[in-house]
């Protein structure tokens, strides 16, 4: 059902989409997800300084192994924000009120269902997912109450910044992760320094930003009252064309999430069998650097998305082609730009984290490796976005999953036998490997028709 609105504040932010020239429109959407997300990056490495110098370098460690559990539920949240903004963007595009609200709703009730699902399944069964993630005897003792905190609060992981984006209020959008973010940093040194918390202080501290920010979006959407559609009872019951449709978009932002999640604990348990846990806490920082690092990539990714959906629902594919030619671009400058800094910078970055000489002589040597990926991380979440904001999920899913099972669990098998060193370069080849899968499936996109939403 197409309805016909009056102008509203609101429905002004969803037009510019349509009308704003596109470089300013990209610039604004970008700078303020880089922004976001960037902040939660710096939040990042912050806990790991706290945890690093408020309880050590093994619960660093500890950590970091426990880590996958926050990328498994990020994936989740990501499916359907990928897929309902999809859908939510492309549909106001076309004036179709109704089927935003659905969207939404749909995207709402998913979540809680697997959410709900991963906390009762990750309490039950424990003890056997941290011996997975590789936590020995003396990892365990700090592994499991950080654990037990994350899954506790998995029904408040996400503030459904992506749907908020999709109708064009990129402010709001922006401040989910701000003030989140500032109520982590703020309770983490309270927690783990002031009541002596420890890694359950760092938990906490993380799951206290995230309720702020899951009650922030449950305002927004049930609370405000200018809005371009309202979401009623009924659209939260679930509606078998737009979940098969949500998870059809979406499902590659999940694939792509849980292989990192994947890999992460595959070089947790290459590292592991070395038997050296200053190269498990040297990856620790690594891991949190490149996340940080790569963190206006997704900034850039998430600016794109409403701007494609949007002009591809109302049928103006030469803006939406214009903002991917400029994502892009500005991807790989940020990308060499990252190389150059992780490169020169690698011992006093590991430094700021460590105190171990041995770890950080081991960090400033896997580094540099590291980098050399950076320099086209961005390309392929970048083209598995705009895939999936023209409706087009097959693209995104050989990104997200091919690239996964066919190259870099295959080079960090291959190549971790031969050490920690062989670990370091798995990681820098399948990113390279994977840009360029990513370049050759954007040709095949180029003359591609969106989908109806």
């Amino acid at each position: 059902m197409t309805t016909s609105t009056r102008t509203t504040p609101a429905a002004d932010h969803t037009t510019r989409l349509g009308t704003e020239p596109v470089g300013r429109l990209l610039w604004r959407a970008c700078t303020q997800t880089t922004a976001a997300v960037g902040v939660y990056g710096i939040y990042a490495l912050t806990n790991a300084w706290f945890v690093g110098h408020g309880v050590g370098d093994t619960a660093m460690a500890a950590v970091n192994l426990v880590a996958p559990l926050l990328l498994l539920l990020g994936a989740v949240s990501t499916t359907v924000g990928a897929g309902g903004a999809s859908l939510i963007s492309r549909a106001l595009g076309a004036g179709d009120r109704e089927a935003a609200a659905r969207a939404a709703g749909n995207s709402f009730t998913l979540f809680w269902i697997c959410a709900a699902a991963t906390t009762v399944l990750g309490l039950a069964f424990l003890d056997p997912l941290l011996t997975l993630l590789g936590a020995d005897e003396e990892l365990r003792a700090s592994a499991r109450p950080y654990a037990v905190v994350l899954l506790c609060g998995a029904l408040v992981s996400t503030g459904f910044s992506s749907l908020v984006r999709a109708e064009g209020r990129l402010g709001y959008s922006t401040l989910l992760w701000l003030v989140p973010v500032a109520v982590q940093i703020t309770l983490d040194p309270l927690l783990i320094f002031g009541y002596d918390m420890g890694v359950r202080g760092a938990a906490l501290g993380t799951v206290g930003g995230q309720a702020v920010s899951a009650a922030m979006g449950l305002w927004f959407f049930f609370g405000r009252r200018r809005r371009p559609y309202r979401i009623g009872p009924r659209n939260l019951l679930p509606h078998g064309p737009t979940l098969r449709a949500l998870l059809g978009i979406g499902l590659p932002s999940f694939l792509a999430g849980t292989g990192v999640t994947l890999l992460a604990v595959l070089v947790n348990a290459t590292l592991t069998a070395t038997g050296a846990v200053t190269a498990l806490a040297a990856y620790a920082v690594c891991a949190r650097l490149q996340t940080f690092m790569l963190m206006p990539h997704t900034g850039i990714s998430q600016g794109l998305q409403p701007i494609v959906g949007y002009n591809t629902g109302r049928g103006l594919n030469d803006r939406a082609l214009r903002a991917r030619n400029l994502a892009l671009l500005g991807s790989l400058l940020y990308g060499l730009f990252t190389a150059a800094v992780l490169a020169l910078l690698a011992r006093p970055l590991a430094g700021l984290f460590l105190s171990d000489t041995d770890t950080i002589a081991t960090a400033e040597q896997a580094l540099p490796v590291i980098a050399l990926g950076l320099t086209v991380a961005g390309i392929g979440p970048l083209v598995a976005a705009y895939a999936q904001s023209l409706g087009r999920p097959a693209p995104a899913y050989l990104i997200s999953i091919g690239t996964l099972l066919l190259i870099k669990v295959p080079l960090v098998a291959f190549l971790g036998g031969l050490g920690t060193h062989g670990v370091w370069a798995a990681l820098a080849v399948g990113e390279l490997a994977t840009a360029a899968v990513a370049l050759l499936l954007l040709r095949r996109l180029r003359d591609a028709t969106p989908k109806a939403p």
